[in-house]
């Protein structure tokens, strides 16, 4: 959710309940004046009707509701001397309505010519559920009404406010470490904003110069490293052609051959991490997995046939991507040899291809591989020399380059499937 309106919701949120709390002490205040309002009304006509009683008697008869709003009635004075001025709300029968209406009724005694009577006036009142009815869509309409300010208003001017954030950000989704470029500062007004792109800057230029200064050491001892065990394995190279060796010591310069060989492969593949992870291959086109697929298969042909596996390729449909195409063919190249080394004599590897997706599987060590770990670095669970540890990580490097899902799974096999 954009922060405009994030801020637009808690807005309304906020409004809501600041709303009901109004409209609540509204209403009851609204209730107590009109209430007070009517209560006067009755007492003042209360004191006309006694008014009118002392000059003209008959309306002491007048002992029920019809064409007027008031009774009277005789009672004893022992029932007088307990009455006090009541007010009640109850219903009365409306002719014009033709039922029953809500009205307030007063409740009094007055001493007229040594008698006490009953008075009862009595005056339509407001029906509240109309009242909390009409209430609740004018504040309802209300409400709608300032929440399309709120959000026009966060549209019109928030986003003139917040212009300078967006812009940095738009730069930022743009930078590239393997591609720098400056950073535009962004004049405003505001100091938050400028201590923002200020800050930017300063950080924009210590992890390009991190990057470069990593790079160029990664390179300059990947090279350093190369020409050392270039000529370190020449040199071992030519002693064991000298006929004059013994066996043991033949044999010491072919363990030493091994290892240097393969710390030449673990060089290499530590650099091509690091290039993989630094983002430096950033050329890209179509590759067609299943064609790259069999072409890679088919040069492993010698190493298959050696090892005694039976390779299956399943094309179920076909997978083109856009990726860089080295790093496509070294996807494929460490998943193929990883199935290879890590299997069994007369085993088997089966490669399904969809649209989405590569499917690898092949035997091996009959349980299951830690799932955790299975793509880390250097990790084994049987080391090999032919092996560096990082053909996987590799593999999940470049996945993670690409947003593919990379995952092991074992069901009687082992199964690594890339999720394109």
């Amino acid at each position: 959710m954009k922060l405009l309106n994030y801020t637009s919701v808690y807005f309304s949120l906020a409004l809501l309940i600041v709303i009901s709390i109004w409209a609540a002490a509204f209403y009851y205040t609204m209730l107590i004046e009109i209430y007070d309002s009517i209560d006067d009304g009755l007492d003042n006509q209360k004191g006309l009707v006694i008014q009118k009683a002392a000059t003209d008697t008959t309306l002491l008869k007048k002992n029920n509701f019809d064409e007027s709003d008031y009774t009277i009635n005789e009672i004893p004075a022992g029932a007088a001397l307990n009455l006090r001025d009541t007010y009640i709300d109850t219903m009365m029968f409306m002719q014009n309505e033709r039922s029953d209406e809500p009205v307030r009724l007063l409740k009094t005694v007055f001493l007229q010519n040594g008698k006490y009577y009953e008075l009862k006036v009595a005056t339509s009142m407001v029906e509240e559920d109309d009242l909390v009815k009409q209430m609740f869509f004018s504040l309802l309409w209300l409400y709608l009404g300032l929440v399309l300010f709120i959000i026009i208003f966060n549209n019109f001017l928030f986003k003139r406010i917040w212009q300078p954030f967006y812009r940095l950000l738009k730069h930022l989704k743009k930078f590239r470490l393997d591609k720098p470029e400056p950073v535009t500062p962004i004049k405003t007004k505001v100091d938050e904003f400028n201590m923002l792109n200020e800050t930017v800057q300063k950080f924009v230029q210590r992890n390009i110069d991190t990057y470069t200064s990593q790079k160029h050491f990664i390179e300059n001892a990947s090279h350093e490293l190369q020409t050392p065990l270039a000529i370190s394995i020449n040199k071992l190279e030519s002693l064991a052609e000298d006929e004059q060796l013994k066996p043991d010591q033949l044999k010491l310069v072919a363990s030493a051959l091994d290892h240097l060989e393969r710390l030449t492969r673990l060089n290499k593949s530590l650099l091509l991490l690091s290039k993989i992870e630094n983002k430096q291959f950033a050329e890209a086109s179509a590759v067609n997995i299943n064609e790259l697929t069999k072409k890679i298969t088919a040069d492993f042909s010698d190493q298959l046939t050696f090892s005694g596996l039976k390779l299956t390729i399943a094309e179920k449909n076909s997978c083109i991507k856009k990726m860089n195409s080295d790093l496509a063919a070294i996807l494929l190249i460490n998943l193929v040899k990883n199935a290879i080394i890590h299997n069994k004599a007369g085993g088997f590897i089966t490669i399904t291809i969809h649209s989405d997706s590569l499917m690898i599987e092949n035997s091996g060590v009959e349980k299951p591989l830690d799932q955790q770990k299975i793509f880390s670095r250097f990790h084994s669970d049987e080391p090999s020399s032919a092996s560096t540890g990082l053909g996987l990580a590799i593999v999940k490097a470049i996945g993670d380059l690409y947003d593919f899902n990379t995952a092991y799974r074992y069901e009687q096999k082992h199964i690594i499937t890339v999720h394109f």
